[in-house]
């Protein structure tokens, strides 16, 4: 038995490195603004990469920047990776701004292509004129102060410079991929993945506190492309598609509401409000806009069935557009609501309430035509004569009727009254003045 167990350790000993081989380096993509379809892409890739026991995390980066909360969750992905993250700024002539700054000081290993550049990571441009931050209010500097803070800690987490990370913050200082490397901002340049891996061979990072030897000569590429849950994602947490969902939410309903049983808008605007409070919990958005909006709409809602002359409907239109601006709790010029769009919906929707103001004014000023009431002025035929009671037929149906001039069987006759089941009654003029 111990000789059994002896060659069982060493069988184990001899072959878990072939089975625990890292040979592979998952490679992941971050192209344009960076959202919540970004955050949940790369926080997959990241324990994809664990799963697989590669050897790296490369992800190719590209970006002006973007959400706040989305570059705080791929940091927190990348902090508490088991296996290294090195962020590669790539090709030539891309960027890291903004948020891909703090991403490329949270990696373990920040690299750049010749011809990028790295900087202007000012918290959703709220630095004044002329970067001046005595220009700023006293929240604005609290944002600013805390980015600062932040990108100082992510600089001591990875041995990088401290003062020009918040340089790039406080004045929204930019650098070219040489100086950065001059300036301890990043740790190699590299033409391409497989020059980098080369370089970076051999280099000591810190994996959760654990000193780690990269091995990267000879690793091969594994690409990660963006599914179509990163597609959908990105589709769905548009600012211009969430409000426009937004809006087809609520004039579904609307419709359904107000004309029970016509299904299709019911469900349709059903499914849009399911789709908005997903798409508005990965957003930041600013509810003072969405009220705004919701006011706005139910003032030219009023102004259909309380007419006042279009003051109510005028200052839903203006409600309704100030809501629709302000409904994004994002100043960054990669994050917000396109102003035609704005434009188009708040027209859409004035002339919409206002066709149906002008149709519910004319209904009103149209005679009556049904009931009790839509028998005054009906022409009829009298059928009999029995003592004071005159028998007349109007629109088909037979009433006992009184008047004040003499009628005779077969006469033409007008409606002028009502009163009960007792109809009074007078010739018809047209007819006379005919005869």
């Amino acid at each position: 038995m111990r000789k059994l167990l002896l060659l069982t350790c060493l069988l184990m000993l001899l072959f878990s490195p072939l089975v625990f081989a890292a040979e592979n380096a998952v490679v992941l993509n971050i192209t344009g603004p960076i959202g919540p379809a970004t955050q949940d892409y790369i926080q997959r890739g990241i324990l994809h990469a664990e799963e697989e026991h590669a050897a790296v995390v490369i992800i190719d980066l590209d970006t002006p920047g973007g959400l706040d909360s989305s570059m705080r969750g791929i940091n927190e992905a990348i902090i508490t990776s088991t296996i290294p993250v090195i962020t590669y700024v790539t090709p030539s002539g891309a960027r890291a701004a903004s948020a891909g700054v703090y991403i490329m000081y949270a990696s373990h290993v920040a690299a750049m292509a010749p011809g990028t550049n790295i900087g202007a990571a000012s918290p959703i441009n709220l630095l004044g004129p002329n970067n001046n931050p005595n220009n700023m209010s006293t929240e604005e500097k609290k944002v600013v102060n805390d980015a600062a803070a932040y990108i100082r800690s992510l600089a001591q987490l990875r041995g990088r410079n401290a003062d020009w990370g918040e340089l790039a913050v406080r004045q929204a200082a930019s650098i070219s991929a040489e100086e950065a490397q001059k300036m301890k901002v990043i740790d190699e340049i590299a033409d391409n993945t497989q020059q980098l891996l080369q370089q970076v061979d051999g280099h000591t990072v810190l994996v959760n506190g654990i000193a780690h030897k990269l091995s990267t000569n000879s690793l091969t590429l594994e690409n990660v492309p963006q599914d179509w849950r990163f597609q959908f994602l990105s589709f769905l947490t548009n600012p211009n598609v969430a409000y426009i969902l937004m809006l087809i939410a609520i004039y579904g309903l609307f419709f359904e509401l107000s004309n029970p049983g016509m299904v299709l808008p019911g469900v349709t605007g059903l499914i849009a409000l399911v789709l908005m409070l997903y798409a508005f919990q990965l957003m930041p958005v600013n509810y003072t806009g969405l009220m705004l909006i919701i006011i706005g709409i139910s003032f030219m809602l009023f102004e259909v069935f309380v007419s006042s002359f279009g003051v109510i409907g005028i200052g839903g239109v203006i409600a309704f557009m100030l809501g629709s601006i302000m409904l994004f709790d994002e100043r960054s010029p990669t994050y917000h609501l396109a102003w035609q769009l704005i434009l188009v919906m708040s027209i859409v929707s004035a002339t919409f309430f206002f066709m149906v103001l002008g149709l519910a004014i004319k209904s009103h000023k149209k005679a009556i035509v049904t009931g009790r009431e839509g028998l005054i002025g009906s022409e009829g035929i009298v059928l009999n004569i029995m003592n004071q009671t005159i028998v007349v037929r109007v629109l088909g149906e037979i009433w006992d009727a009184r008047s004040s001039h003499d009628l005779v069987p077969g006469q033409k006759i007008k409606v002028v009254n009502i009163d009960g089941l007792m109809l009074t009654v007078a010739p018809d003029k047209k007819v006379d003045k005919h005869q």
